[in-house]
């Protein structure tokens, strides 16, 4: 995901399970936020997606479909 969109429903899960398997992970029968949380660490960031009012990541690939607001 190059530019950020915003992804909702069947499209933002596809996506977070294409990306759970990219790294070996296994996140049948998970809650979307869940798996999300798994790929987030997975990759070393903090996992936040849903959690957070502001965000400062700006590099997250969730951002767009995450909801928080960009900050400082």
């Amino acid at each position: 995901m190059g530019k950020k969109r915003l992804l909702t429903g069947s499209p933002l899960a596809a996506y977070a399970r294409k990306k759970a398997a990219g790294l070996g992970l296994n996140g049948k029968g998970m809650k979307l936020a869940e798996l999300v949380w798994m790929v987030q660490e997975k990759e070393g960031h903090t996992s936040c997606f849903k959690r957070e009012k502001q965000c400062s990541q700006t590099g997250c690939c969730w951002q767009a479909s995450c909801g928080a607001q960009m900050g400082k």
